[in-house]
């Protein structure tokens, strides 16, 4: 068999030459994770403008990458080699979203880095991000080095451009160095919480029992020699097992799929297995299952530029090797859906296996979207409501009609929203990446609950058919779409909430509400036929066709009619409000009398939904009394 089978001799993997190690880089929204990326791109002949600038609200929303070559690398870092070189012919940086909601996003950058960092403020410490990230790196066993950015915010400390960590902390004052050691030490005890030991790289005796601190200004150009030397000098010696385990069936992760000019549909690919040649057939993920297509170009960034902002600087190569960045030309891109994997299939047994495994891919993701049970109702991942409603005692079934629609120009975008909406225990009714369609619309307008019917699109537009529809100030569908998805999220919620309020005060002028009532002394203006007497409304409100009852749960009539002390009828009267009251029924004298109280009666039905409304403590007290009082007779009265 051959090597390109990934067999093995004597029992022993076949091995390739060493392969850049794939280095990804985490941390907590705006702690500096592609300001550290911009400054290893600002090193070396072939140095790039800022990728931050250009992000949307200056936080990185995709997995980018950018490849940092060996000569670079040693030419940054032979200060601190020593006239050693890195056995590595480079480094390929994957830059990954820090806000929280990507978790799914940077675990699937996570298990494709060989290493990573972890970017800390130094004067924050610990975020809830940084701790997801933490988790991830835990979860993926990837071994991390700890860039302490922005040490130029420590009070007094003194920056200077391509300078070393140590060569800038032996030319800081000693109250600068003691300010630096509190921050250290604090961070020492916050990453121990989470059960990680950390030291200065430069103190550390041995790399397997403590993780790298490696303290940097982004900002000022400080340190980064001794991040790139621990970085690259950790991969080598721990992980020289896998970074030569490069011969098996090309596999890679699709990062976007483009259209470019004079291109046509393209996808951006982290190669991390394997070689891929011009005239090779691959298989990849659409919406609708696997499909094949064959390689026409390949296409790799010229010099440092990013993949993601390449424009134009491009070089073509017959054939690739992991690991590196590439761009694929091929027929049918537009069908690939980005955050899925990549396959070789050459071969029938290749694409056998690859197929396989784009179905169980698929799997994954679709078991993570929060669905709703039928019976307790509760909120949860599907491959969990599988274990814990369908086959436990629960024994229910998915609320098919309810949940959102959400839609992305990515898998790991899909994720992001489904983990957004899980937390807010919002179902999702259908996730699929691309433009919004009319077949999505349909689905939305399906939706049963209210406050579910719209559509959340992150970085996807309306397709040309629906698009007037949707921005229609009539439409049925609330659409909300943005290339920040914390921003989408904030949008739908504050959306819900008015959502909410309009409903709760429809309701309110059919529903009974809870209210009490004060016959007031010498305010007997007719006995009976109706009887209208004056009273206060002391507590929620009374309205025209309500029945009232006695303190003591005794019925009393129905009320025909309230006016004003200035004569004007009115159909409600609130809290603090002195009206006559018209009652059919009762009689002054043999049913009621001045100074009585007497409760708005509200019916069964009505108590129920009332429950689930934000009542004001007065209305909550006297619905409590009321459900006391009729559960003397019917213990299942409002439940």
């Amino acid at each position: 068999m051959s090597e390109t089978d990934g067999e093995t001799v004597n029992d022993e993997p076949l091995r390739g030459e060493n392969r850049q190690p794939i280095v990804s880089v985490l941390g907590h929204v705006d702690h500096g994770k592609t300001s550290v990326l911009d400054l290893v791109r600002s090193i070396g002949s072939e140095r790039q403008a800022s990728v931050m600038d250009r992000e949307a609200g200056g936080i990185t929303q995709h997995i980018g990458a950018t490849e940092v070559p060996a000569d670079v690398l040693n030419e940054t870092c032979k200060a601190m080699l020593g006239g050693k070189e890195f056995k590595s012919p480079g480094l390929l940086f994957i830059d990954t979203p820090g806000h929280h909601s990507f978790v799914s996003l940077r675990n699937r950058g996570g298990s494709v880095a060989d290493i990573a960092i972890l970017v800390v403020d130094i004067m924050e410490g610990l975020q809830p991000q940084t701790i997801e990230s933490l988790n991830t790196l835990k979860e993926t066993k990837t071994p991390f080095v700890i860039a302490a950015n922005k040490v130029d915010r420590i009070h007094g400390w003194r920056c200077e451009s391509g300078r070393s960590f140590m060569q800038s902390m032996a030319a800081q004052r000693d109250d600068v160095k003691s300010l630096f050691d509190d921050r250290y030490w604090k961070m020492l005890g916050q990453f121990s919480e989470h059960g990680f030991n950390i030291e200065r790289y430069d103190k550390i005796k041995d790399f397997r029992q403590n993780v790298a601190l490696v303290p940097m200004s982004a900002k000022e150009g400080e340190g980064l020699q001794d991040l790139l030397a621990v970085s690259v000098g950790l991969a080598e010696r721990f992980l020289e097992d896998r970074l030569t385990d490069t011969i098996g069936p090309a596999m890679g992760t699709v990062l976007e799929m483009r259209d470019e000019v004079g291109m046509g549909k393209t996808i951006d690919v982290i190669l991390y297995r394997g070689n891929l040649k011009i005239g090779d057939k691959i298989m990849l993920a659409s919406s609708d299952g696997a499909f094949s297509t064959h390689i026409k170009g390949l296409k790799r960034p010229q010099g440092m530029s990013e993949m993601r902002d390449a424009g134009k600087r491009w070089v073509n190569f017959p054939e690739i090797q992991a690991a590196c960045g590439v761009k694929i030309v091929a027929p049918k891109l537009e069908n690939a859906i980005a955050g899925t994997t990549l396959h070789l299939a050459n071969t029938a047994e290749q694409k056998a296996e690859a197929e396989q495994s784009i179905r169980e891919e698929w799997r994954g993701i679709y078991d993570k979207m929060p669905i709703m049970c039928s019976v307790c109702k509760k909120v949860s991942p599907r491959v969990e409501f599988i274990t814990n409603c369908q086959n436990g005692t629960c024994k229910g079934a998915i609320e098919e009609k309810d949940g959102v629609v959400i839609k992305a120009d990515t898998v790991g975008g899909l994720e992001a929203l489904a983990f957004e909406l899980f937390k807010l225990k919002i179902p999702v009714r259908q996730a699929t990446v691309g433009p919004v369609n009319k077949k999505d619309i349909l689905m939305a307008k399906s939706i049963q609950d209210p406050l579910n019917q719209a559509i959340l699109g992150f970085s996807t537009k309306p397709n040309t058919e629906v698009a007037d529809e949707l921005s229609s100030d009539d439409s049925e569908i609330a659409f909300f779409s943005g290339s920040i998805i914390y921003h989408i999220i904030d949008a739908f919620e504050e959306w819900r909430t008015a959502k909410q309020a309009e409903i709760e005060a429809a309701q309110r002028e059919s529903l009974v509400y809870p209210g009490r009532l004060l016959y007031l002394k010498d305010h007997t203006f007719r006995a009976k036929n109706p009887a209208i007497v004056g009273m206060r409304v002391i507590g929620g409100r009374i309205h025209i066709g309500q029945k009232l009852m006695k303190l003591d749960g005794t019925p009393v009539g129905q009320v025909k009619s309230l006016r004003t002390r200035s004569s004007e009828d009115v159909r409600e009267a609130n809290q603090g409000d002195e009206v006559a009251v018209a009652i059919q029924g009762p009689t002054v004298g043999r049913h009621i009398e001045e100074l009585d109280e007497f409760y708005v009666d509200v019916p069964a039905s009505h108590a129920k939904r009332l429950k689930k409304l934000n009542l004001d403590p007065i209305e909550q007290e006297i619905l409590d009394e009321l459900i006391r009082l009729h559960r003397q007779e019917d213990h299942f009265w409002g439940r």
